[in-house]
């Protein structure tokens, strides 16, 4: 390309739309094009009319859960496509020679919530959410906001500039101008991306705001040894694997963990893979949105996070997704979450930030969080103080590189250590030939937790093939032919029999268990079978929401991940319910001290509380397989 192409501040003085991308840390790519706002994913236009592939920047709002069937606050921000006319690479530096060095003045600038509002939500969502089983974590979002009077083209310019030189670690860091909207961002975190067949997900978790002076290995160690934000990250791995399950063939596999350094902060993150054929924008709709900026599982979530934000989300936890053509006519996907990134929209600023409410959670620590995100973003663009933790560098050069925690020994051994935890069918490749149950169908029915697409995966893996129905959609009739029926978990109270959701589990079970056809209930669904059974349920003192415990099932101690805040609870001791006629008999493994109902077995059923399919069920597959057989089993055993 020659220089008589328009330069960068050409481009934001024509009004024309744009975007500029750095994501391989040597230039900087400027895409040019006209912008065209569709409904839905399937409507963003891959090919023009002649059928040729074209590539597509799609800003993608958190308002599209709406076509998985979840609710939001609805405000109609439009899935904006870009349709690339013109795609170049220009040198970084070349880039920072062209791009404005000035301060961007802000006025009236602050939170739109205030620090105490804020840690009245936290507060609110741990008792009225996770205390009642809605689900494991929650993010909750706080917007800084500001007014901004100079030209918001020419703004993102410089903040884009700023954040090639101030901030470490971004995935992407990008500006898109278009009619009436600026987004301008450094995102941490790879959301989806799809190429050759190959998909990988990136789930990042756990925030270690840097002390004034640098992160150094000492002050790492701490974050790093914390149960809270080691529990923080294996949840969102959890939900994300749901998702890999549902759009790969082979359900993904992790690894990890690694530390994703930047700025002011550092997070752990995995890294999951699998292969699929799916059309991208498929790909794209079934893994709306990260759980690392929504929570799990994600149906509830966004019920949840509509209870408690008052506002609607705009394009914050959305995706830029970046459809590119292929030499075959198809297009690989680079899909980055909109986090880290400023608004500028009628001369206001928004920086959109959210914490990862969880059991743990400390309402002036989430407090916090949202203070060092906002500042990631307002101190490399200038907007905050800006505390320079490295050496000085030339002011018109990127980032210095510097020696990575990371390579510490020690830090290395901490973060390896995190796997001896986890489930080996999730680490290592899942091949599937034959299993004890080749040739066999199993109807799985879905009770609004995608743990189930897991489910599905590790029965596949000892021969069954597996169908997963969602509860409002499964028949009798389903029920009845099934030669095997797996009863998934879901959110929710399972005493509440009001709720059309577990009315239909509860009748779903009963149905089955009143034909003596064989079953296996998971969690909610194992709650649901005590209850039937006789048994107490009944609130933890605390919520058991990413916990892993040892227990006894039936005779073989399993290391097993659990997600439940109620529990069938019986008489400590007591090995047998049922034997008085009431109810079909049931062998119980219980809690010997507080007689928590760990997992149930008889006659054509068995049942469990804990996540086999979890990546925290370290003996999850050969459990399974165990209840399996004792459902098979015409005795229970």
């Amino acid at each position: 390309m020659t220089g008589s192409l328009p330069t960068l501040t050409d481009l934001a003085a024509s009004g024309a739309p744009f975007a500029l991308i750095a994501r391989d840390g040597v230039t900087v790519e400027v895409l040019t094009g006209d912008v065209i706002d569709v409904d839905l994913l399937r409507d963003i236009p891959l090919h023009d009319p002649d059928g040729t592939a074209r590539e597509v920047l799609a800003l993608v709002p958190f308002r599209q859960v709406v076509e998985r069937g979840f609710v939001c606050h609805d405000d109609r921000a439009p899935l904006r496509c870009l349709q690339v006319s013109q795609h170049r690479a220009l040198p970084l530096a070349d880039a920072l020679l062209q791009l404005p060095t000035e301060r961007v003045p802000l006025e009236d600038a602050g939170f739109d919530i205030d620090d105490d509002e804020y840690a009245a939500i936290v507060r609110r969502v741990i008792a009225d959410e996770i205390g009642r089983g809605e689900g494991a974590n929650f993010v909750i979002r706080r917007d800084f906001t500001a007014r901004v009077d100079a030209d918001a083209a020419t703004a993102g310019l410089a903040w884009f500039r700023a954040l090639l030189q101030h901030e470490r670690g971004a995935y992407w860091t990008f500006l898109v101008v278009t009619d009436g909207h600026v987004a301008v961002g450094a995102s941490p975190e790879a959301h989806v991306s799809a190429r050759g067949g190959v998909v990988t997900m990136n789930p990042i978790s756990g925030t270690f705001r840097h002390p004034r002076g640098g992160a150094t290995p000492g002050t790492l160690t701490e974050f790093l040894s914390s149960t809270k934000e080691t529990e923080e990250l294996f949840m969102v791995v959890d939900e994300e694997l749901k998702m890999m399950s549902a759009v790969c063939s082979d359900g993904g596999r992790i690894t990890g963990p690694h530390l994703k350094e930047m700025s002011r902060l550092t997070h752990t993150e995995y890294m999951l893979r699998g292969t699929s054929t799916m059309d991208p924008r498929d790909i794209l709709r079934e893994t709306m949105f990260a759980p690392t900026v929504t929570g799990s599982p994600m149906q509830n979530a966004c019920t949840v996070i509509a209870r408690h934000e008052h506002a609607p989300r705009g394009y914050y936890s959305g995706v830029a997704a970046l459809f590119t053509p292929t030499p075959t006519g198809e297009h690989d996907l680079d899909a980055p979450i909109l986090i880290r990134t400023a608004y500028v929209v009628d001369g206001t600023l928004r920086v959109p930030v959210g914490a990862t409410l969880v059991r743990h959670s400390d309402p002036d620590g989430e407090v916090g969080e949202t203070h060092g995100k906002a500042a990631g973003v307002l101190g490399a663009i200038g907007a905050v103080e800006r505390d320079d933790l490295r050496p000085a560098v030339d002011e018109d050069a990127p980032i210095a590189s510097r020696e990575r925690l990371a390579d510490d020994p020690a830090i290395a051994a901490l973060l390896s250590s995190r796997n001896s935890r986890l489930a080996p069918f999730w680490l290592e490749p899942q091949a599937a030939e034959g299993g004890p149950y080749a040739g066999r169908e199993v109807l799985v029915v879905d009770a609004e937790d995608r743990f189930t697409t897991m489910l599905g995966h590790q029965l596949h893996h000892l021969g069954f093939t597996p169908r997963i129905v969602l509860w409002h959609e499964v028949t009798d009739a389903q029920l009845d032919e099934a030669g095997f029926v797996v009863f998934g978990p879901g959110p929710g109270d399972p005493r509440d029999g009001t709720n059309p959701r577990i009315a239909r589990m509860r009748s779903a079970l009963g149905r089955r268990a009143d034909a003596a056809l064989p079953f296996l209930a998971v969690c909610l669904s194992h709650q649901i079978l005590a209850h039937r059974l006789g048994i107490d349920l009944a609130p933890l003192a605390s919520p058991h929401q990413g916990l892993q415990k040892s227990v006894d099932v039936f005779g073989a101690l399993a290391s097993i991940g659990f997600y439940n805040t109620f529990t069938a609870r019986v008489t400590p001791g007591t090995e047998r319910v049922g034997d008085d006629g009431a109810a079909r008999a049931a062998q119980v493994a219980a809690d010997a001290v507080s007689g928590d109902v760990y997992a149930l077995r008889g006659a054509g059923f068995a049942s469990v509380q804990g996540h086999l399919e979890s990546i925290l069920s370290r003996d999850g597959l050969p459990t399974l397989e165990r209840l399996v057989g004792f459902a098979l089993a015409p005795t229970g055993r």
